[in-house]
């Protein structure tokens, strides 16, 4: 059981040989812990996909519904090989392949008679924080030259006049109780129905609150539309965010004014004028022009055309008054936290994991691993070969007992 916690929670086999060796006594290889983590991944996958019946599930049914349930997810790149390949990459390409993330949050709520924060965070008017976080989404935008991330440089930017706000009375925000967490390689369909499995087991459809967070991707809102129906959708502000900051450098050419349309355009969806963005930004385009079709992905004319696109089918998802004043959240934070701490242990420059055997393992034991309710602990308690788990009798034979 401490092998397969370490190496949940450690960078690499290795690394938790070592630890194991050193910390607690264990003389045990690297390749040894290898193969209980893939024992244990499967068994966590088996678990996850048989049939509910009492005492079946990973965790515990809780005995009350949660007050707010929030539902996040986003993907994510795990770098795999074919199986029987020594290391590096053996695939076509990069070896590149999707995994799926998800937590599901138990929260607390409160409702109010009106928006709490009318005005946006004052994080989102900090030019050098903005400038990072546009930075750090700017692949899901802006497609960059290969080698080369578009830069967001803050230098030479200022907060428009006014436009810091001031800090609400009372932090309205949710507060997360209790975490679960699932991470797998299977497809978009198959990860749907295990989100909703999930949420049936923590009883998140009775919950009085329920919200479904997401970015723009498809596949999150085809697993809200067929799964969550019930809850509230909402699209991460952050990403809204990031697109207008972009396109807002683009259409100018001094740092100033791009700061200032910026921040008007960020108030306005902040404060639930989505409308009135999209017709500005269609002025824009009325100016620009329409992208031709070689235009380069930095082209101003393309990421206007973009951006439109982009509120355009997400505008039924960002209510952000409203979603404030039923206490929901308006952000993955939540999910953007727990997609660094899979990466810990799954990504790095020299990972590979084989396709999709290990891939599926190693995610299985550290989403059971983060998950709130020692879902990892509790299942390497019943196990077989665990010392507190009875082993099974052997079958008594007949012909040993029958005297006839």
């Amino acid at each position: 059981m401490r092998v397969t916690v370490i190496a949940a929670e450690t960078r690499s086999f290795e690394r938790a040989e070592k630890l194991a060796r050193e910390a607690v006594g264990l003389a045990v290889s690297a390749k040894t812990i290898e193969r209980v983590v893939h024992e244990v991944g499967r068994e966590l996958q088996q678990r996850r996909d048989a049939p509910l019946r009492e005492g079946s599930a990973l965790a515990r049914r809780p005995e009350a519904p949660p007050e707010l349930a929030v539902v996040e997810c986003d993907g994510g790149r795990i770098r795999t090989r074919q199986p029987g390949h020594g290391p590096g990459v053996h695939l076509s390409g990069e070896g590149w392949r999707e995994d799926k993330n998800a937590c599901l949050i138990r929260a607390t709520r409160r409702v109010f008679s009106e928006d709490p924060q009318p005005e946006p965070p004052a994080c989102f008017c900090d030019p050098q924080h903005v400038a990072k976080i546009a930075e750090t989404e700017a692949l899901s935008v802006v497609a960059p030259v290969p080698g080369e991330l578009p830069r967001a440089e803050a230098r030479g930017e200022r907060v428009a006049d006014g436009a810091a706000p001031a800090l609400p009375a009372e932090d309205w925000r949710p507060k997360r109780l209790l975490r679960t967490v699932l991470s797998s390689v299977a497809s978009s369909e198959e990860f749907g129905r295990q989100m909703a499995r999930e949420a049936k087991q923590r009883r998140f459809d009775e919950a009085p609150g329920r919200a479904f967070l997401g970015d723009g991707l498809p596949w999150n809102w085809s697993i809200w539309k067929k799964h969550f129906r019930q809850f509230t959708p909402i699209l991460d502000f952050i990403h809204v965010l990031s697109y207008l900051y972009i396109v807002a450098k683009a259409i100018h050419v001094r740092a100033e004014d791009a700061w200032d349309q910026y921040v008007a355009w960020m108030r306005g969806c902040w404060q639930g004028e989505v409308g009135q963005v999209l017709d500005e930004l269609r002025v824009w385009q009325s100016r620009l022009g329409m992208p031709p079709p070689a235009a380069a992905e930095q082209d101003p004319r393309r990421l206007v055309a973009k951006t439109i696109t982009y509120l355009e089918h997400n505008r039924d998802r960002m209510n952000y008054p409203e979603y404030r004043r039923q206490g929901l959240p308006v952000t993955t934070a939540w999910m953007e936290s727990l997609v660094k701490e899979i990466n810990y242990r799954a990504k790095g420059t020299e990972m590979f994991w084989n396709d999709p055997e290990g891939a599926e393992a190693i995610l299985q034991v550290r989403a059971a691993a983060l998950c709130d309710d020692d879902r990892l602990v509790n299942h390497l308690k019943t196990r077989p070969g665990h010392p507190f788990v009875r082993r099974s009798k052997p079958p008594i034979s007949l012909e040993k007992t029958c005297k006839c």
